[in-house]
Protein backbone atom coordinates (compact mmCIF):
# COMPACT_ATOMS: atom_id res chain seq x y z
CA UNK A 1 0.00 0.00 0.00
CA UNK A 2 1.61 3.50 -1.15
CA UNK A 3 1.66 5.93 1.34
CA UNK A 4 -0.32 8.79 1.47
CA UNK A 5 1.23 12.79 1.21
CA UNK A 6 0.44 12.99 4.74
CA UNK A 7 1.87 9.83 6.44
CA UNK A 8 5.02 10.49 4.23
CA UNK A 9 4.78 14.37 6.00
CA UNK A 10 4.65 13.17 9.73
CA UNK A 11 7.11 9.99 8.80
CA UNK A 12 9.71 12.58 7.55
CA UNK A 13 9.02 15.11 10.25
CA UNK A 14 9.60 11.78 12.84
CA UNK A 15 13.24 11.05 11.28
CA UNK A 16 13.94 14.87 11.64
CA UNK A 17 13.55 15.03 15.04
CA UNK A 18 15.49 12.00 15.38
CA UNK A 19 18.46 13.65 13.65
CA UNK A 20 18.41 16.35 15.80
CA UNK A 21 18.70 13.99 19.00
CA UNK A 22 21.29 12.22 17.29
CA UNK A 23 23.61 15.25 16.03
CA UNK A 24 23.00 16.76 19.70
CA UNK A 25 24.35 13.46 21.37
CA UNK A 26 27.75 13.39 18.72
CA UNK A 27 28.30 16.79 20.11
CA UNK A 28 28.35 16.19 23.50
CA UNK A 29 30.26 13.11 23.23
CA UNK A 30 32.44 14.70 20.98
CA UNK A 31 32.88 17.09 23.86
CA UNK A 32 33.75 14.25 26.37
CA UNK A 33 35.71 12.49 24.24
CA UNK A 34 38.68 15.25 23.50
CA UNK A 35 38.73 15.41 27.39
CA UNK A 36 38.64 11.65 28.33
CA UNK A 37 41.43 11.21 25.12
CA UNK A 38 43.80 13.48 27.07
CA UNK A 39 43.46 12.20 30.22
CA UNK A 40 44.23 8.40 29.26
CA UNK A 41 46.72 9.72 27.08
CA UNK A 42 48.44 11.55 29.54
CA UNK A 43 47.95 8.50 32.19
CA UNK A 44 50.23 6.26 30.04
CA UNK A 45 53.42 7.86 30.40
CA UNK A 46 53.26 7.56 33.96
CA UNK A 47 52.07 4.00 34.13
CA UNK A 48 55.22 2.75 32.00
CA UNK A 49 57.65 4.96 34.34
CA UNK A 50 55.85 3.03 36.88
CA UNK A 51 55.98 -0.37 35.55
CA UNK A 52 59.75 0.76 34.85
CA UNK A 53 60.41 1.36 38.09
CA UNK A 54 58.56 -2.10 39.50
CA UNK A 55 61.16 -3.67 37.29
CA UNK A 56 63.82 -1.91 38.79
CA UNK A 57 62.64 -2.93 42.23
CA UNK A 58 61.95 -6.82 41.15
CA UNK A 59 65.21 -7.18 39.81
CA UNK A 60 67.09 -6.38 43.03
CA UNK A 61 68.16 -9.44 44.56
CA UNK A 62 66.09 -11.62 47.17
CA UNK A 63 67.43 -12.72 50.23
CA UNK A 64 65.04 -14.34 51.43
CA UNK A 65 62.55 -16.37 48.99
CA UNK A 66 59.39 -16.79 51.89
CA UNK A 67 59.68 -12.84 51.69
CA UNK A 68 58.76 -12.17 48.00
CA UNK A 69 55.48 -10.34 48.11
CA UNK A 70 52.59 -12.03 48.26
CA UNK A 71 51.31 -9.82 44.71
CA UNK A 72 54.33 -11.04 43.01
CA UNK A 73 53.93 -14.62 44.12
CA UNK A 74 53.20 -17.09 41.25
CA UNK A 75 51.27 -20.72 41.53
CA UNK A 76 49.09 -22.61 39.47
CA UNK A 77 46.11 -21.16 37.90
CA UNK A 78 42.90 -23.00 38.30
CA UNK A 79 40.75 -19.75 39.85
CA UNK A 80 40.45 -16.51 38.58
CA UNK A 81 38.99 -13.16 38.80
CA UNK A 82 38.37 -11.07 36.03
CA UNK A 83 37.44 -6.83 36.80
CA UNK A 84 35.41 -6.10 33.89
CA UNK A 85 35.02 -2.59 33.00
CA UNK A 86 32.23 -1.46 30.47
CA UNK A 87 29.71 1.36 29.60
CA UNK A 88 26.76 2.29 31.69
CA UNK A 89 24.89 3.14 28.88
CA UNK A 90 24.21 1.89 25.38
CA UNK A 91 24.29 3.56 21.52
CA UNK A 92 27.92 2.81 21.11
CA UNK A 93 27.96 0.81 18.57
CA UNK A 94 29.29 -2.62 18.50
CA UNK A 95 31.82 -1.27 22.00
CA UNK A 96 29.72 -3.21 24.52
CA UNK A 97 29.49 -6.29 22.48
CA UNK A 98 32.87 -6.24 22.12
CA UNK A 99 34.10 -6.04 25.31
CA UNK A 100 31.68 -8.80 26.83
CA UNK A 101 32.92 -11.07 24.01
CA UNK A 102 36.28 -11.11 24.85
CA UNK A 103 35.39 -11.36 28.66
CA UNK A 104 33.15 -13.90 28.02
CA UNK A 105 34.86 -16.20 25.89
CA UNK A 106 37.94 -15.96 28.37
CA UNK A 107 35.66 -16.94 31.44
CA UNK A 108 34.48 -19.56 29.60
CA UNK A 109 37.97 -21.21 29.47
CA UNK A 110 37.37 -21.61 33.35
CA UNK A 111 33.82 -22.63 33.89
CA UNK A 112 32.38 -22.06 37.55
CA UNK A 113 35.98 -21.38 38.33
CA UNK A 114 35.64 -17.68 37.30
CA UNK A 115 33.76 -15.35 38.65
CA UNK A 116 33.69 -11.09 37.62
CA UNK A 117 33.85 -7.35 39.40
CA UNK A 118 31.83 -5.35 37.20
CA UNK A 119 32.84 -2.15 36.97
CA UNK A 120 29.55 -1.09 34.53
CA UNK A 121 25.64 -1.61 34.03
CA UNK A 122 26.14 -3.70 30.52
CA UNK A 123 29.20 -5.74 31.58
CA UNK A 124 26.67 -6.44 34.53
CA UNK A 125 23.69 -7.34 32.71
CA UNK A 126 25.88 -9.32 30.08
CA UNK A 127 27.27 -11.69 32.97
CA UNK A 128 24.25 -11.84 35.00
CA UNK A 129 22.20 -13.35 31.68
CA UNK A 130 24.83 -15.69 31.46
CA UNK A 131 25.16 -17.15 34.70
CA UNK A 132 28.49 -15.93 35.40
CA UNK A 133 29.48 -15.24 39.50
CA UNK A 134 29.41 -11.60 39.75
CA UNK A 135 31.24 -11.09 43.38
CA UNK A 136 30.71 -7.36 42.95
CA UNK A 137 29.08 -4.66 40.93
CA UNK A 138 30.23 -1.17 40.62
CA UNK A 139 28.29 1.33 38.40
CA UNK A 140 27.26 4.90 37.78
CA UNK A 141 31.23 6.26 37.75
CA UNK A 142 31.62 9.76 36.55
CA UNK A 143 33.43 10.31 33.38
CA UNK A 144 35.75 12.13 34.92
CA UNK A 145 37.30 9.67 37.69
CA UNK A 146 39.64 9.87 40.51
CA UNK A 147 42.00 7.47 42.03
CA UNK A 148 39.16 7.14 44.72
CA UNK A 149 36.70 5.29 42.52
CA UNK A 150 39.10 2.44 41.86
CA UNK A 151 40.20 2.04 44.94
CA UNK A 152 37.93 -0.41 46.74
CA UNK A 153 38.23 -2.66 43.28
CA UNK A 154 41.82 -2.86 44.00
CA UNK A 155 41.33 -3.60 47.45
CA UNK A 156 38.94 -6.55 46.41
CA UNK A 157 41.27 -7.79 43.85
CA UNK A 158 44.10 -7.68 46.18
CA UNK A 159 41.86 -9.21 49.07
CA UNK A 160 41.19 -12.12 47.11
CA UNK A 161 44.74 -13.02 45.68
CA UNK A 162 46.37 -12.54 48.82
CA UNK A 163 44.14 -14.66 50.76
CA UNK A 164 44.07 -17.62 47.47
CA UNK A 165 40.81 -17.72 46.68
CA UNK A 166 42.04 -17.38 43.31
CA UNK A 167 44.86 -17.89 41.53
CA UNK A 168 44.90 -15.14 39.09
CA UNK A 169 43.56 -11.57 38.65
CA UNK A 170 42.80 -10.05 35.21
CA UNK A 171 40.83 -6.44 33.75
CA UNK A 172 38.93 -6.75 30.66
CA UNK A 173 38.52 -3.48 28.80
CA UNK A 174 38.29 -1.32 25.40
CA UNK A 175 41.79 -0.01 25.21
CA UNK A 176 41.77 3.36 23.13
CA UNK A 177 43.73 3.47 19.41
CA UNK A 178 42.18 6.26 18.29
CA UNK A 179 38.89 7.72 17.24
CA UNK A 180 37.53 5.50 14.67
CA UNK A 181 39.15 1.98 16.59
CA UNK A 182 38.92 0.71 19.73
CA UNK A 183 40.28 -2.69 20.95
CA UNK A 184 38.54 -5.41 24.15
CA UNK A 185 41.61 -6.88 25.30
CA UNK A 186 42.27 -8.84 28.35
CA UNK A 187 45.47 -8.64 30.63
CA UNK A 188 46.79 -9.65 33.92
CA UNK A 189 47.00 -7.85 36.55
CA UNK A 190 47.72 -10.62 39.34
CA UNK A 191 50.44 -11.39 39.83
CA UNK A 192 51.88 -8.86 38.60
CA UNK A 193 54.58 -9.45 36.37
CA UNK A 194 57.18 -6.41 35.99
CA UNK A 195 58.70 -5.98 32.28
CA UNK A 196 62.33 -7.15 31.38
CA UNK A 197 64.70 -4.74 31.91
CA UNK A 198 67.16 -4.68 28.78
CA UNK A 199 71.08 -4.69 30.16
CA UNK A 200 71.64 -0.87 29.27
CA UNK A 201 68.55 -0.14 31.74
CA UNK A 202 70.13 -2.43 34.47
CA UNK A 203 71.25 0.30 36.73
CA UNK A 204 71.86 -0.78 40.45
CA UNK A 205 69.62 2.01 42.15
CA UNK A 206 70.15 2.38 46.22
CA UNK A 207 66.58 2.16 47.83
CA UNK A 208 65.55 3.39 51.37
CA UNK A 209 64.65 1.76 53.79
CA UNK A 210 65.10 -1.51 51.75
CA UNK A 211 63.99 -2.35 47.78
CA UNK A 212 61.49 -4.93 49.49
CA UNK A 213 59.50 -2.24 52.07
CA UNK A 214 59.69 0.14 48.61
CA UNK A 215 58.09 -2.77 46.84
CA UNK A 216 55.43 -3.19 49.83
CA UNK A 217 54.12 -0.02 49.29
CA UNK A 218 54.49 -0.05 45.10
CA UNK A 219 52.12 -2.91 44.48
CA UNK A 220 49.07 -1.64 45.62
CA UNK A 221 49.62 1.72 43.83
CA UNK A 222 50.69 -0.18 41.32
CA UNK A 223 47.26 -2.19 41.32
CA UNK A 224 45.13 0.96 41.51
CA UNK A 225 47.23 3.33 38.95
CA UNK A 226 46.74 0.00 36.62
CA UNK A 227 42.62 -0.41 37.35
CA UNK A 228 42.76 3.42 36.83
CA UNK A 229 44.49 3.59 33.73
CA UNK A 230 41.76 0.93 32.60
CA UNK A 231 38.90 2.64 33.38
CA UNK A 232 40.42 6.13 31.37
CA UNK A 233 40.81 4.27 28.40
CA UNK A 234 37.18 2.73 28.86
CA UNK A 235 36.15 5.75 28.97
CA UNK A 236 37.99 7.68 25.95
CA UNK A 237 36.71 4.64 24.20
CA UNK A 238 33.32 4.84 25.29
CA UNK A 239 33.01 8.47 24.17
CA UNK A 240 34.98 7.99 20.88
CA UNK A 241 32.29 5.01 19.81
CA UNK A 242 29.24 7.13 20.99
CA UNK A 243 30.47 10.08 18.59
CA UNK A 244 31.23 7.79 15.72
CA UNK A 245 27.91 6.46 16.03
CA UNK A 246 25.68 8.74 16.97
CA UNK A 247 27.18 10.77 13.62
CA UNK A 248 26.74 7.78 11.86
CA UNK A 249 23.39 7.78 12.68
CA UNK A 250 22.53 11.12 11.93
CA UNK A 251 23.81 10.65 8.28
CA UNK A 252 21.43 7.21 7.93
CA UNK A 253 18.56 9.85 9.43
CA UNK A 254 19.56 12.58 6.87
CA UNK A 255 19.65 10.14 4.10
CA UNK A 256 16.45 8.80 4.85
CA UNK A 257 14.99 12.25 4.68
CA UNK A 258 16.61 12.69 1.27
CA UNK A 259 14.76 9.46 0.26
CA UNK A 260 11.18 10.06 2.02
CA UNK A 261 10.93 13.52 0.22
CA UNK A 262 11.29 12.49 -3.06
CA UNK A 263 9.07 10.05 -2.47
CA UNK A 264 6.58 12.01 -1.03
CA UNK A 265 6.84 14.43 -3.77
CA UNK A 266 6.21 11.51 -6.49
CA UNK A 267 3.28 10.81 -4.32
CA UNK A 268 1.95 14.98 -4.53
CA UNK A 269 2.91 15.16 -8.27
CA UNK A 270 0.88 11.41 -8.44
CA UNK A 271 -1.92 13.05 -6.61
CA UNK A 272 -1.72 16.75 -8.56
CA UNK A 273 -1.81 14.40 -11.87
CA UNK A 274 -4.55 12.20 -11.04
CA UNK A 275 -6.92 15.39 -9.56
CA UNK A 276 -6.45 17.38 -13.04
CA UNK A 277 -7.09 14.30 -15.20
CA UNK A 278 -10.32 13.81 -12.99
CA UNK A 279 -11.42 17.82 -13.89
CA UNK A 280 -10.34 17.31 -17.38
CA UNK A 281 -12.55 13.55 -17.95
CA UNK A 282 -15.31 15.85 -16.13
CA UNK A 283 -14.88 18.91 -18.39
CA UNK A 284 -15.01 16.55 -21.18
CA UNK A 285 -18.28 14.65 -20.17
CA UNK A 286 -20.27 18.10 -19.54
CA UNK A 287 -19.07 19.52 -22.71
CA UNK A 288 -20.19 16.26 -23.94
Amino acid sequence: MVASVRQLRRRIRSVENTAKITKAMSMIAASKMRRAQEAALSGRPYSDDLNMMLAHLAAQPVEDEDNIHPLLKTREVERVEVIVITPDRGLTGGLNSNINRAAGQFISDYGDNARVIAVGKKGRDFMVRYGVNVRAVFTDISDRPSILDVTPIAHLAVESYESEEVDAVYVAYAKFINTTAQNAVVEQLLPVQPSELRPQEQVGYIYEPSPADVLAELLPRYMEMQIFHALLEGIASEQSARMVAMRSATDNANAMIEDLTLVMNKARQESITTELLDIVGGAAAVEA
